[in-house]
């Protein structure tokens, strides 16, 4: 059976705040049903769980799981005797994440921030901060998060140094298309963003969202790359779901964030 625990003092995650966690939480059905139903996506969910590398016996951790429609797929790839943790900070989101991953007794559903997330100790029994012990995770994923990020390039840094030389770290994230036909995909795109950035009660912004978030998607990816010593990527649906899984490298250890400060 899938356990669901909520770590201490966590009350918000990835963009998070009041009305994103009110908006997620009001739709999660819906968007639980586009998660999973939606043409094209199983396919990229098998094609994130292939990027992962992911073996019989390991560990890997979904941060901002959602309605957990990746669970099932990670879960096949580690099999049994491996361990699946998605973590989420939105309660009525995580119950549908549970209400799939039940049939399972490795699939774990935290409620966590993805920036810092519950990564140090035993596996949840209910009442521990700790999700899974931080050496043991092989690999990281996560599916429409970066662009929720605050300071995707730092969190991306953070979750390879979560896996350390040798783990995977995997993004797939939607931005602007540069295909030949990217003006037809994009207006469909933004019209998307508008209406799925929280609260959704304004149609017209001063700054362009999707700008904003094709920036927030290339600093998330870029460092990523920069991170990898063996990088896989792939673009997808019509050139908007962009997808990078990477082995990260020991050249160097933790990313130098001096560098990026003296920018």
């Amino acid at each position: 059976m899938a356990r669901e625990t909520d770590a201490a003092g966590s009350s918000g995650g990835a963009g998070s705040g009041a009305s994103a966690q009110e908006f997620y939480g009001q739709w999660a059905t819906v968007y639980d049903l586009i998660a999973r139903y939606t043409p094209g996506v199983p396919a990229l969910r098998r094609r994130v769980a292939a990027a992962s590398r992911l073996e019989p016996g390991d560990t890997v951790v979904e941060l901002g799981c959602g309605t957990g429609a990746n669970l099932p797929y990670l879960r096949k790839a580690v099999g049994p005797e491996g361990t699946v943790v998605g973590i989420d900070f939105t309660g009525p989101v995580l119950r549908r994440a549970r209400e799939h991953a039940d049939r399972f007794d490795n699939v774990h559903v935290v409620r966590a921030d993805a920036t810092r997330p519950p990564l140090g100790g035993d596996p949840p029994t209910g009442g521990g901060d700790d999700a899974v012990a931080r050496d043991d995770v092989d690999a990281i994923v996560a599916t429409f998060v970066v662009g929720m990020l605050e300071d995707p390039a730092g969190v991306v840094d953070d979750w390879c140094d979560l896996v350390g030389p040798g783990g995977r770290v995997v993004l797939a994230n939607a931005a602007r298309s540069d295909r030949w036909y990217a003006p037809a995909a994009n207006a469909v795109f933004r019209a998307i963003v508008v209406c799925s950035t929280p609260p959704t009660t304004r149609f017209r912004y001063e700054e362009d969202l999707t700008a904003r978030l094709d920036a927030k998607i290339a600093a998330g990816h870029d460092r990523l790359r920069a991170r990898s010593g063996a990088v896989f990527e792939e673009r997808r649906h019509f050139g908007l779901v962009r997808l990078t899984g990477g082995v990260v490298s020991a050249a160097d250890g933790a990313w130098d964030r001096s560098a990026d400060e003296g920018r």
